[in-house]
Parts: structure tokens; C-alpha cells; sequence
């Protein structure tokens, strides 16, 4: 059974997470200035986030385009943002697939460090276990 019980429930754990994130003026203005867009398609339930400098977008209305397109189950991103899974492996096991230049990728990987300390909060306080 999936760590999420619906699409709803993926959408706003995620959506929330990134909202965070883009509350920190850092990351935007990195954001803003590497030109970085992120489409996430997670499945199992389905659900799509996409985020830019200017905001997250969740749902059937993302975005179809971004610079990177990270692609996993909810379960492998919840394990993940939890530090249960390390990307490498991750990515080397094949739960996690990744389109877009590695330059692009390499940059985002340490603006998402915030979102790793938050991402347990956010996901209890929407009724996530852990």
C-alpha cells in the first residue's frame, strides 16, 4: 500500500513542500538566475508538480516543459525527502529517472538541501506516517 492514500493527498504534501522552498528567498533568486524549472511526475498515486521562481503549479495544469523532469513513484520521493533513500541509489535502482542536463541537475541538488530538513513536518502535518 502507498505511503499516500490519493492523488489529493500526494499533491499537497508536495505542492506544500515546494511552496516552502520558494518562501526562501535564496533559493529563488538561484532559481532565478540558473534559468531552473523542475517537473515532477510522480505515480502510484499520480500526481505532477512543476516549479519555477515564479510559483508551483500542481496537477493536470503543470507545465509539460522544464529544464528538469525528475520521475518516481510517491512512495521513492517520500523516501527520499525523509533521508531514507539516497538519490545515487536511487537513481542506479531505477526508482528514480532524470531528463534535463546533468549541469542543471547538479545545480539543484544542493538548492534542495532546506527541503530535506522540512520535508518530515510538512508530511506528518498532513497525516503522512513516517
Amino acid at each position: 500500500m502507498s505511503t499516500f492514500s490519493s492523488s489529493e493527498m500526494a499533491a499537497e504534501v508536495f505542492g506544500r513542500l515546494f511552496s516552502v522552498m520558494l518562501e526562501d528567498e535564496e533559493f529563488v533568486a538561484r532559481a532565478r538566475q540558473e534559468g531552473l524549472t523542475v517537473r515532477l511526475v510522480h505515480t502510484k498515486p499520480d500526481c505532477q508538480v512543476f516549479v519555477s521562481p515564479q510559483g508551483v503549479v500542481v496537477g493536470e495544469e503543470a507545465p509539460q516543459t522544464a529544464a528538469i523532469t525528475l520521475r518516481m513513484s510517491c512512495d521513492t520521493a517520500h523516501a527520499l525527502w525523509m533521508g531514507r533513500l539516497m538519490v545515487p541509489v536511487a537513481i542506479a535502482t531505477g526508482r528514480l529517472r532524470i531528463r534535463g542536463k546533468v549541469a542543471k541537475v547538479l545545480e539543484l541538488v544542493p538548492m534542495l538541501r532546506p527541503a530535506f530538513d522540512r520535508y518530515p513536518d510538512i508530511a506528518a502535518a498532513s497525516g503522512v506516517g513516517a
